[in-house]
């Protein structure tokens, strides 16, 4: 049983940056293509970056240029550092393995990211 938690998210103002963690455990972590998903109210939940075992990443571009996901496989953590964050990324942020390439997991609690103007 693959077991997610994420941490990490809070409430900014405009501008501003967090770092959010995600815990893996349960699985061989290293070979999975990892990624970050957001969850705005009444919105669907959308893939906003991701990053293969063997680190290539890739962004949406509504992030690109200001999150960088990284994994450090030795502690099983994929994380997401958002930087200029904008009221627009306010959302429950999830991870879990990167869709496009894997069935997903059983998601995690998620995170909450709040962002003020």
């Amino acid at each position: 049983q693959v077991r997610l938690v994420e941490s990490g998210g809070g409430s900014v103002q405009a501008g501003g940056s967090l770092r959010l963690s995600c815990a893996v455990s349960g699985s061989t972590f290293r070979i999975n293509a990892m990624g970050w998903y957001r969850q705005a109210p009444g919105k669907q939940r959308d893939l906003v970056a991701s990053i293969r075992s063997g680190g290539s990443t890739n962004y949406a571009d509504s992030v690109k240029g200001r999150f960088t996901i990284s994994r450090d496989n030795a502690k099983n953590t994929v994380y997401l550092q958002m930087n200029s964050l904008k009221p627009e990324d306010t959302a429950v942020y999830f991870c879990n393995r990167d869709r496009d390439w894997n069935p997903l997991w059983s998601w995690g609690q998620g995170t909450q990211v709040t962002v003020s103007s």
